[in-house]
């Protein structure tokens, strides 16, 4: 255990962390960072949450988020190798520095060692639920870090978690019965959603076997609290959380299939929600609050959500309990306030009668006229008219109101759910729903034109009911893909919505305008190019609207109105170039005074308009590029203060890199002009280390220094050496990009060039270290490979090439996953094609002797291999770096071999769906809009996607080259090799690959087999 000085000394770093001054942080999180490496050093941060001394009281929760950070970052295993125990047991030992590293003093990823691991389990469980961490900021933490843990170790690495949390059930407090509960709950989430395997079934069932019995005596004790605690506010507000989370648990459990001791005792769990469904206490309710969801509420949406989740599995033993719940739900729905509190239980509520209504075999529980009238009336139509806290929101909180109404969105508001009510109704009652619902749409109308300025709120409700009922099936990406009918959406657009569109009195229902344009979005595929023709005028206009609500849909229409295509099988725009160049200008000055504005913050969707409209407009954009340019860059800079949108800031650079793309593909010089506007503020951002944007940063510089058609230049030079800094390979979101980044400097600068030359030791040392994780070693290979495949590589390299294979090599050993073998077989025929099968042979026999021989096993297996799926570039890299194998003594001299080198070209040529000489270059290909979007992990920028390149593009047809080398060693040898090529291609007994496909291929190119 740590002393009282140990523990004040971490006290004072951990506060330091949250410090104002920047130079102070970031001491103390480099501190940290070392500290980290100590073997104990979690225990003391422990020791820390768990001291009694009220000196740390200020500090716990920070030390809670460092432990939890420690956990998220050093439990799981980046490889799943066998020897992952040792290193872990190794790893708080210091490294000694490699040649090869440049003066990096570890290339080891964090993990928590394995003494400090049972450690950590044993205790955990107790503290948490410990009266010293009852906090809520600390007791959170905790419980995420079991969670944390056990998504690795759990079951089968921490048999006693779950019993240890059982054990805490019977506690009369309810705030640890609560803590408790929610770490269940959230180990538990991963049985919901996940694909069936028989893994997954063996986990669900020994969490049944411990939990299932205690589960149900806790609901059931906990219920009986209910009854005798009718007026103590405090103790039913514990119990109905309690009874909130076991209902959640329930549904976890239940959500694969539904277990065997759920069924045996349906009725007596069912009896227990149908009593919470009826359920009313006024100590639990607050009439004042209006918007926070009440205890009561929150069980009952718990509860529902289970009758959902059986409805829908049509559940046999359920089906005797549904017409008594489908009538408490009914009512409970109908009573059910407009306020937001009921947001949750009504949209719940909903999607039950939702999950009934829209199959046949509940058919004879709706089919009367009254009934259907009644759901249109009583639950449809109020559920998606705005209320007064919509209002409130479009006007005061206008990025919450578009989260929660855009087209794609994922809540589940009551509209979105209404809307999903009726949709359910036409499933069987198309006919009679449309009756009812077109009856309602033209007594709303009727509504809104006695009196336009104070009914505009029946005109939004037949708005969204005609999209509601027009809609049979649609796709947030491809919008509707079929209408119905029985309803002329055309005729209601052109009276109806296209009026609000063209009256420029942006202060005249500003609402009834965002559900107008949020009409065009939904039909897009409707409309020809002379409907959003005459539309663009008005949508543009509606850029300028006062309105935040009103310019974002406008912006965002626009957009998606830019990704239709001609039809399903033609995927040419039907609104291009040609159709936006007239609106071009209007356009641009739409979006950059929203993105210019102070006052509208950060849009990401106006921005992600922005970089579709460059990505349409392509090099037509020449023209305003520097203009589009400068207000990109001003942009930057003004995030780059405080970055809070990461949408945002990613559709920022991708509009650059589309920008960049346009203009420096049709003309190279313009690299010059776009560096000298992006250095300035790519140099602030490195300076000031604004992690979210180097990894953006290094993309478009790798994209510019791939354009370029003159030498490196200054700019460059001067932060080639920086790039090789050890501190910005330990971020992950980095390594990507910082990869790409040294490829591009390597294959403009070139491995002998004064820059890379002197800077080599450094470069190496940083792929020994990405060669050291499973996550990384990929990007190992891209630093390795770009040094290979240049023309002044193995000048540069040869000197390293003995170290090089050793840490491939000893990786080798080490790791046990196939796509190891395979990227480590690609690099061996990278070496063999570019370098010369003699040179790959001679350094790997500095080594060991007959190293290289030892190694064609482990090539011949992969590439042999029946799942080998190698793109169009990998297999002619493969079948030409094999060719060069050929020429190997100890290949020629081994018939055996020989004849597998063979067999693995020609099983690769077989696969080949060409001649080898086309590939993957997808230069000039359409970005899918769908793959743009932030990742937290590592935002790849579309737009600055480097083509694939073919690395032998100086060979045409490599089948011309494998027969002609074929041809020669069988001559060399008349009979020889035929016989034992014959004998081998037999006994692999497979079907693609036989004689009479090697005698084809041959012939086809005037070879016999001799």
């Amino acid at each position: 255990m740590a002393n009282v000085n140990e523990l004040a000394q971490l006290s004072q770093v951990l506060f330091a962390t949250v410090s104002p001054d920047s130079t102070q942080r970031r001491a103390a999180e480099q501190h940290l960072l070392t500290a980290s490496s100590t073997p104990g050093y979690p225990i003391i941060v422990l020791s820390l949450i768990a001291s009694p001394n009220p000196q740390f009281s200020g500090v716990k929760q920070i030390a809670a988020i460092h432990f939890k950070n420690l956990v998220r970052k050093g439990w799981a295993d980046d490889d799943a190798d066998p020897s992952s125990a040792s290193t872990r047991q190794n790893n708080s030992k210091s490294h000694p520095k490699d040649a090869t590293q440049g003066g990096n003093s570890d290339t080891t990823p964090y993990v928590i060692n394995d003494v400090d691991r049972p450690v950590i389990k044993t205790n955990l469980v107790s503290l948490m639920t410990s009266p010293v961490c009852a906090h809520p900021s600390i007791h959170t933490q905790l419980s995420a870090s079991i969670s944390l843990i056990a998504s690795c170790d759990f079951p089968s690495k921490w048999t006693d978690l779950l019993p240890s949390l059982i054990g805490k059930f019977p506690s009369a407090d309810y705030g640890v019965v609560n803590g408790v509960l929610s770490t269940v709950n959230s180990i538990l989430k991963r049985f919901r959603y996940c694909a069936r395997s028989d893994s997954l079934y063996a986990d669900i069932q020994y969490v049944l076997n411990l939990l299932q019995v205690p589960l149900m005596t806790l609901f059931t004790c906990t219920s009986k609290d209910v009854q005798n605690s009718p007026n103590d506010k405090t103790r039913l507000t514990g119990a109905f959380t309690a009874l909130r989370t076991i209902s959640r648990i329930y549904f976890s459990l239940n959500w694969q299939d539904l277990p065997e001791y759920f069924e045996d005792n349906m009725a007596e769990w069912m009896g227990m929600f149908a009593t919470y469904l009826t359920y009313e206490n006024p100590n639990l309710i607050d009439p004042s609050e209006e918007d926070e969801p009440q205890p009561i509420d929150k069980l009952q949406a718990a509860i529902v959500d289970i009758l959902t989740l059986y409805s829908s599995k049509d559940e046999e033993c359920f089906l005797p309990f549904l017409p008594q719940f489908t009538e408490k739900i009914w009512n409970l729905l109908v009573k059910t306030s407009a306020l937001p509190k009921h947001d949750i239980l009504a949209s719940t509520t909903i999607k039950f009668l939702t999950s009934l209504i829209s199959k046949k075999m509940h058919e004879n529980l709706f089919s009367t006229e009254a009934t259907l009238q009644q759901i249109v009336g009583s639950i449809v139509v109020p559920n998606l008219a705005v209320r007064e806290s919509d209002e409130e929101k479009f006007e005061d909180d206008p990025t919450d109101y578009i989260l929660s109404d855009m087209e794609g969105s994922d809540s589940d508001t009551r509209r979105r759910c209404a809307i999903e009510l009726l949709r359910g109704m036409c499933r069987n009652f198309e006919e009679q729903t449309t009756q009812i619902a077109s009856t309602h749409i033209q007594t709303m109308l009727q509504t809104f034109q006695a009196d336009p300025e104070n009914n505009w709120q029946a005109k939004d409700t037949a708005i969204n009911l005609v999209l509601a009922i027009s809609v049979r099936s649609s796709t947030t990406q491809q919008g509707v893909s079929e209408m119905n009918d029985k309803i002329n959406v055309m005729e209601f657009f052109t009276s109806h919505v296209v009026p609000e569109l063209t009256n420029k009195d942006h202060s005249a229902r500003p609402l009834v305008k965002a559900d107008c344009i949020k009409f065009v979005t939904t039909f897009r595929n409707q409309f020809s190019v002379e409907h959003i023709t005459t539309l663009l005028p008005s949508l543009i206009h509606h850029l300028s609207s006062n309105s935040p609500v009103v310019h974002t849909y406008a912006a965002s229409c626009l957009e998606k109105i830019m990704t239709v295509k001609l039809n399903a099988s033609d995927k040419t725009l039907r609104f291009d170039k040609g159709v936006l160049q007239p609106f071009l200008e209007s356009m641009f000055s739409g979006f950059f005074a929203v993105i210019e504005s102070e006052e509208y913050g950060e849009n990401e969707y106006v921005m992600k308009a922005t970089m579709r409209a460059l990505s349409v407009v392509k090099e037509d954009v020449v023209a305003i590029t520097e203009m589009v340019l400068n207000k990109l860059t001003n942009a930057l800079g003004r995030v780059c203060k405080n970055p809070k949108n990461p949408q945002y800031n990613h559709f920022l650079f991708e509009s650059i890199a589309v920008l960049v793309k346009s203009v420096c593909s049709h003309n190279p010089a313009a690299t010059a002009a776009f560096e000298a506007l992006l250095f300035p503020p790519f140099q602030t951002i490195l300076q000031m280390e604004v992690t979210e944007f180097v990894p953006y940063v290094f993309q478009v510089l790798a994209q510019l220094l791939e354009f370029k058609v003159d030498d490196v230049g200054s700019s460059y030079g001067t932060l080639f050496a920086p790039l090789l800094t050890p501190a910005l390979w330990e971020s992950k979101g980095n390594i990507p990009a910082l990869s790409r980044l040294l490829v591009a400097y390597v294959a403009k600068a070139g491995p002998k060039s004064t820059l890379i030359q002197p800077n080599l030791m450094g470069y190496l040392g940083v792929f020994q270290k990405l060669m050291a994780s499973k996550a990384n070693e990929g990007f190992g290979f891209q630093l390795i490979s770009a040094l290979v495949e240049h023309a002044e590589g193995y000048d540069a390299i040869k000197g390293f090439l003995k170290e090089v294979n050793s840490i491939l090599l000893t990786r080798l050993q080490k790791v046990k996953h196939t796509s190891y073998k395979r990227s480590l077989v690609m690099f061996f025929g990278l070496c063999c094609g570019k370098l010369g099968a003699d040179k790959w042979s001679l350094h790997l026999n500095e080594l060991q002797p007959g190293l290289d021989m030892n190694l064609m096993n482990v090539w011949l297996e992969v590439a042999g291999r029946e799942d080998n799926f190698w793109n169009k570039l990998d297999s002619k890299m493969m079948v030409l770096g094999m060719c060069n194998l050929l020429s190997l003594e100890g290949v020629r001299s081994n018939d055996q071999t020989f004849a597998g080198v063979v067999f693995c070209i020609l099983k690769i040529v077989v696969g080949m769906e060409g001649g080898g000489g086309g590939g993957d270059n997808d230069e000039g290909g359409e970005v899918e809009f769908e793959d743009i979007s932030f990742d937290s992990a590592f935002s790849k920028l579309s737009f600055a996607h480097k083509p694939t390149m073919d690395k032998f593009a100086e060979v045409a047809d490599c089948r011309a080259v494998f027969c002609s080398v074929l041809d020669g060693a069988m001559k060399s040898a008349p009979g020889r090799y035929s016989g034992a090529i014959g004998q081998l291609i037999g006994s692999k007994n497979d079907a693609s690959v036989n004689g009479g496909v090697l005698q084809t291929l041959l012939g086809g190119y005037n070879v016999q087999i001799v």
